[in-house]
């Protein structure tokens, strides 16, 4: 009697599945991308230049001790009442820049112990090694969000015309120039840069202490 040939599995496809599967896998996959915060490091200055004495009144310092308080300019403070100091710093316009020209578009109190003027106004921001990153994000955005205020403010007075059902006249310029990335816009982009000179975003962070 013939012996029975035993049955065989035919595996000649068995590398087309799996490159399909392969496939499936690579478009359906979601990678999550990093977060953090966006900044531009200015280039490495290879000149031998003395910094420039920073007067005491036109510096902003904020720290965030190892319990997550708030210490404003050596007093303690809320996260809520944060960018509302800030923003007073920022527009005191108590004096000149360095061309001896005024902030006739500041609208602060203009106090003799504030700061002289946007372009010498400097935010130091200091946190401590065991301070958490939430609580440094927190006060990152108000730090950031105070000057989004003021440059909102001034695209408003300067450039409402242009864009008369925006709410957010600054924001809704950044999103026109994203839009419209490949076609350079030399008038758009002019603007924006005005409005950014008005408040430059002076915003220093110093390394916390290693003990």
């Amino acid at each position: 009697m013939a012996k029975r040939a035993a049955p065989e599995v035919n595996a000649g496809s068995m590398a087309d599945i799996a490159f399909l599967l392969l496939i499936f896998f690579l478009v359906t996959t979601t990678i999550e991308k990093d977060k953090g915060l966006l900044r531009s490091l200015p280039p490495i200055d290879d000149t031998e230049v003395e910094p420039p004495i920073i007067k005491q009144k036109n510096l902003f310092t904020v720290l965030i001790n190892r319990n997550n308080q708030l210490l404003v300019e050596d007093e303690q403070m809320e996260l809520k009442d944060l960018r509302q100091a800030a923003i007073d710093f920022l527009d005191n316009g108590g004096g000149t820049n360095a061309a001896g020209e005024s902030c006739d578009y500041c609208k602060g109190k203009r106090l003799e112990d504030s700061s002289d003027h946007p372009d010498k106004a400097i935010i130091s921001m200091k946190h401590d090694r065991e301070t958490s990153y939430e609580q440094y994000m927190d006060v990152q955005n108000e730090l950031v969000a105070a000057y989004n205020v003021l440059r909102e403010r001034e695209a408003t007075r300067l450039y409402k015309k242009y864009y008369p059902d925006a709410d957010k006249v600054f924001t809704a310029m950044l999103e026109e120039k994203e839009k419209n990335q490949f076609n350079k816009d030399e008038k758009l982009n002019e603007r924006i840069e005005t409005i950014k000179k008005l408040f430059p975003m002076k915003l220093s962070e110093a390394e916390p202490d290693k003990n």
